[in-house]
């Protein structure tokens, strides 16, 4: 039997005795001479040097005022890529998008990927980059995981600029009336550092400002991230800055960044930051990668500026939602898709014989071993993915995302499974192979195009309670049996609806290795309780988060860091970078 092979986290791979493809992701991706990006985009495009900034030979901003995106019925076809609830196996949802585009591009589709940034914090945590893997890359692969095009740094100085204006408002008399007490915008860092969750600032003295409780949470989270990647321009970029709620007044009474006429420094320090990234995989195929929201702590999905100018400019396009279908799918379609009117064409749920394993109990040592028994326990949490997609009106593709040591018998299996679901179910090998191994996978996704488009629907109406609507989520996607609200949180909800804010939708935060928020308990549970501790109002972004179980917005590291093995070669070039 052929070796098959796949996912981003070598040491996964490693685990077996099959050899993965020369080299790890970062000499793979160095193997391969990046294209000049401006003459990518006029090849691909025919779009003209002017319209883009780059960043050095292989990187750009794209000028939005060079794309006709007013033309919705000329746009291209919108392909969701989500998956499977996440094991530490890995199911590789990035590296299956890049792999889609390019078997895409080798069937002659024009064809890009649009992804979302990588954040520092994971890149020297637990996770590594965020480029996909193996032959199924996007370059350049440092560049991208390390800094990129400033967007990040941009969000993070915007919003420690605003957590700086609130505290010199204070100092100098505070005519907006805040309470001190009552200030609810934190600051952020695009690290993990747990140490941060909680601090006092403005001691020592009069001179140093008015003492309050604070903290940080990872820039992923901050609220302007969520604005950069919902806003349609600069005048939206600038209302939804000003509509953000940074505290309250003694009166419970709320005071917005308008109210202190702060939206203006803001957006002038994200002009360049609001434009889409334009890239290339390993086969010199177009990618967008703009926005790095988290989908476990927000809505999870790259910006909506890069997703039209992509439309505008193919014929499809492959886009990621975080984590698995009951977060990252969810919001894109409650979130991203209410807010914006885009709508998916078609979706691929990436799963893996190794996460169904461990889904099925089997522990992660013993994942090479073959199990069709476990496969066919842990698949009750692919066949709760596809259920929860059905509810949305979109019948996936499956894509198996296949190691070494994968067996015919698993990988039959799976198909046999998905295929009493009605869903079609196809193997790749685009970790190994590139775009090749995607091909079967490309034409599938093909087939479902050309059928007749899907009846896309909301999972709840606009003018359901917010408690309901966060009930409607864990009861119909993550089968909960009850949710409970602590009663700081159902008085807080209360004070939304009553200033107006009960039509937006909302966003739950909670872990994303389990339905329930418990990391630990697998499968497909039901009956479980959704804990509620707090909500908070994001009245710029326009929804409602939902802060459940233990999850933090400023996550902290794991015992043994990534950042231990990244660092520079003799020659200084990074080395360890996964």
């Amino acid at each position: 039997m052929a070796p098959r092979y796949s996912e981003q986290a070598t040491d996964a791979r490693l685990l077996d005795d099959t050899p993965a493809p020369p080299g790890t992701d970062i000499d793979i991706a160095r193997s391969v001479q990046p294209q000049s990006i401006l003459l990518l985009a006029q090849r691909r495009f025919g779009l003209p040097a002017e319209s883009l900034v780059p960043f050095g030979h292989y990187k750009a901003k794209l000028d939005m005022a060079y794309v006709d995106t007013s033309d919705t019925a000329a746009r291209g076809k919108l392909v969701l890529v989500t998956a499977m609830t996440p094991t530490p196996a890995g199911e590789g949802k990035t590296t299956t998008s890049v792999g889609l585009n390019d078997g895409l591009n080798r069937l002659g589709v024009n064809a890009s990927v649009c992804l979302r940034e990588p954040s520092l914090g994971p890149c020297f945590g637990m996770k590594g980059g965020a480029a996909g893997g193996g032959r199924a890359q996007v370059i350049p692969m440092e560049d991208i995981n390390l800094h990129f095009n400033g967007d990040f740094h941009a969000i993070t100085t915007a919003h420690n600029l605003l957590a700086s204006l609130i505290d010199n408002h204070i100092h100098w008399g505070n005519e907006a009336g805040l309470d001190p007490r009552l200030v609810s915008w934190r600051r952020v860092l695009d690290l993990t550092d747990r140490s941060l969750r909680n601090l006092v600032c403005g001691l020592g003295g009069k001179a140093h400002g008015v003492p309050r409780e604070t903290g940080f949470d990872i820039t992923v989270s901050s609220e302007i991230m969520a604005i950069l990647c919902l806003a349609e321009g600069h005048l939206d970029l600038r209302r939804r800055l000003g509509n953000m709620i940074i505290g309250r007044r003694s009166d419970n009474s709320p005071v917005t960044v308008r109210d202190l006429g702060m939206e203006g420094a803001l957006s002038v320090l994200l002009k360049e930051a609001l434009q889409p990234n334009l890239v290339q995989s390993l086969e010199h195929n177009p990618v967008f990668i703009h926005g790095g929201p988290f989908a476990n702590i927000a809505h999870g999905c790259n910006s909506v500026n890069a997703t039209r100018a992509a439309l505008a400019l193919n014929d499809v396009v492959v886009t990621e939602a975080g984590f698995g279908a009951d977060l990252g799918a969810e919001k894109f379609i409650d979130i991203k898709c209410l807010h914006s009117g885009l709508q998916p064409d078609a979706a691929v749920l990436v799963c893996t014989v190794r996460a169904l394993k461990m889904q099925g109990g089997v522990a992660r040592s013993r994942l090479s071993e073959p199990d069709l028994n476990a496969v066919r326990a842990g698949s009750a949490n692919l066949e709760r993915h596809i259920s929860n997609l059905h509810q949305f009106g979109l019948n996936p593709v499956v894509c198996i995302n296949c190691f070494p040591g994968d067996t015919d018998e698993e990988i039959d299996l799976i198909r046999a499974i998905c295929r009493n679901l009605g869903v079609r179910a196809v193997p790749a090998d685009h970790w190994a192979t590139g775009g090749e191994g995607a091909t079967e996978l490309a034409q599938a996704v093909l087939d479902q195009l050309n059928d007749e488009p899907p009846a896309v629907r909301f999972l709840y109406d606009d003018n359901l309670p917010l408690a309901d609507k966060i009930e409607t989520i864990a009861t119909r996607i993550y089968h909960a049996g009850h949710v409970e609200f602590t009663s700081q949180a159902r008085q807080q909800l209360r004070e939304f609806e009553a200033l107006g804010f009960g039509y937006l939708p909302v966003c739950i935060a909670k872990t994303q290795y389990s339905f329930s928020v418990d990391p630990a308990l697998l499968g497909a549970p039901s009956g479980h309780t959704l804990p509620v501790r707090e909500v908070r109002l994001a009245a710029g972004a326009g929804f409602v988060v939902a802060v459940c179980g233990d999850i933090m917005t400023m996550p902290g590291l794991p015992r043994r860091p990534a950042a231990l093995d990244i660092s520079l070669d003799e020659n200084g070039l990074v080395v360890g970078l996964t």
